[in-house]
């Protein structure tokens, strides 16, 4: 086995103590020739981690077949003295990998007693948002603006170490260990992709807000205290976001027309078909029985005129509808800060 350990260069945008304390966070990935230890070998184990004020990287190579068991004992060993494990995808994979790979040697993972960080499963949410291709590392980088060194894949690392271990060439060596350090200096980086999801579920001061009668249009504008790496919109069949910095713009439709509000329990309710409404027994005592019939689940309502906004809430909003059955529902619009925060945020939620 090789160790390999030295200082690097890394930045990271994204402020690490929302992860915890930098002397708790090792950050590790792993290199193997295929994707369970019954038919392929695990080959190289790396892990940044920050001491005495700078990072650094630490790095086990199998130089031979014969290593495997060499590098499990020694990151186990070494992520003893930390408490959280930042890793990318490695709750479905790394983690599972070594657990198996660890098992065949009868050592036992002291992963039990370190807090597991998955930066894939906190960015998977926000692909459809950020219209990434897919949730690759090396893409994340590259919306980030990120550039890397390695450009080799997987698939031909794997290749490469089955040669090296052959030949020893020192430049596949390089490749290889390369490719790793890319890795592990690109997740402290990319953990800036999580800024999307913190500034969606922030609190805004909404700055301004104007209902545009002409384009039927709510456009709001609010203000976050958290700021994003790479502006972004994103827009579906009748929402429209733009996010730059710590700006964030809505543009939501607005329907100006007469809908119903349904009473749920309609047994206490009698409907007035002279009136087209529905009103409670208990008032509806004093209406002449001939202008008055029991109401149903269709005709138990109050209509309302006025503005509407698409529904994002059943519990949070009265709801509004064209008809009992229907499946789309809305929300009255109040010129109203709290009423505007509170359908902001449900809106984000369904998006």
């Amino acid at each position: 086995m090789i160790t390999i350990s030295k200082e690097i260069e890394l930045a990271s945008g994204y402020e690490l103590s929302k992860l915890g304390p930098l002397n708790e966070l090792i950050f590790f990935d792993i290199e193997t020739t295929g994707f369970t230890p019954n038919s392929s070998s695990l080959y190289l184990i790396g892990v940044v981690y920050h001491q005495s004020g700078s990072w650094q990287l630490k790095q086990w190579f199998a130089d031979s077949m014969a290593a495997e068991q060499e590098l499990l004992t020694s990151f186990f060993d070494f992520i003893t003295k930390y408490k959280i494990l930042v890793h990318f995808n490695g709750d479905s994979f790394d983690i599972p990998y070594l657990k198996k790979c660890a098992a065949q040697y009868g050592i036992s993972p002291t992963f039990d007693q370190i807090q597991s960080f998955d930066i894939y499963r906190k960015v998977r949410p926000l692909r459809r948002i950020l219209g990434l291709e897919n949730l690759k590392q090396k893409s994340i980088e590259t919306f980030l603006g990120l550039d890397r060194f390695d450009q080799f894949n997987g698939g031909q690392l794997i290749e490469f170490y089955k040669e090296y271990l052959i030949t020893k060439d020192d430049k596949l060596y390089q490749f290889l260990l390369l490719h790793n350090e890319e890795d592990l200096k690109g997740m402290p980086q990319i953990l800036s992709i999580l800024d999307y999801t913190d500034i969606l579920q922030s609190q805004w001061t909404i700055e301004k807000h104007d209902y545009d009668k002409d384009a039927s249009r709510l456009m709001i504008e609010t203000v976050s205290t958290v700021s994003v790496p790479v502006p972004f919109q994103f827009a579906n069949t009748q929402y429209q976001l733009h996010v730059e910095n710590n700006i964030l713009h809505f543009s939501i439709p607005v329907y100006e027309t007469e809908l119903k509000y349904f009473y749920e329990n309609y047994h206490d309710y009698y409907y007035l078909p002279d009136e087209d409404m529905a009103i409670h027994k208990r008032v509806a005592q004093y209406v002449d029985k001939d202008h008055r019939v029991q109401a149903t689940a269709s005709n138990c309502y109050t209509k309302r005129h006025g503005l509407f906004l698409p529904g994002v809430d059943r519990d949070l909003f009265p709801v509004f509808k064209s008809e009992a059955d229907s499946k789309i529902y809305y929300h009255e619009y109040l010129d109203d800060i709290d009423f505007l925060n509170a359908y902001l945020h449900q809106m984000v939620l369904s998006l």
